[in-house]
């Protein structure tokens, strides 16, 4: 068998061990996805995966409704908000523990400025693993 052969044949044995392992339920593989952002008064997705709108509750507040929502709230989400301006203040996402909410049908973010106003972007990307 030439090594080109061998090689092919690694190829496969290693894509078929990976495919029994990494199944649409594991836990590491995300569950929701979005990038958005606030331009020309309106939101604007560029992309995103069970996500069924996101809608601005207010300057750097926003809503990510779920299209398939969870079980439950026990889900962990990441996000990071890009700043407007090459030369303008850092942009932070985070939530406030109880002026936003997070339940199983959508999450509240916000994005603020280096000195914590809320501050709208117009990039904003969220991940959501559960």
């Amino acid at each position: 068998m030439s090594l080109v052969s061998q090689m092919a044949a690694l190829a496969i044995r290693v894509a078929t061990e990976i495919k029994t392992l990494v199944r649409p339920e594991h836990p590491g593989i995300a569950r929701a996805w979005v990038t958005f952002g606030y331009s020309g008064s309106a939101i604007q997705i560029s992309a995103a995966h069970n996500v069924a709108s996101v809608t601005r509750l207010a300057a750097g507040r926003y809503r990510i409704t779920f299209s398939q929502p969870f079980a439950d709230a026990n889900y962990c989400w990441l996000a990071f908000a890009r700043s407007t301006t090459n030369s303008g203040s850092a942009r932070t996402a985070l939530a406030r523990s109880t002026s936003d909410a997070k339940t199983a049908a959508y999450v509240d973010v916000v994005c603020a400025t280096g000195n914590t106003s809320l501050s709208d972007t117009t990039e904003m990307n969220l991940v959501v693993y559960r």
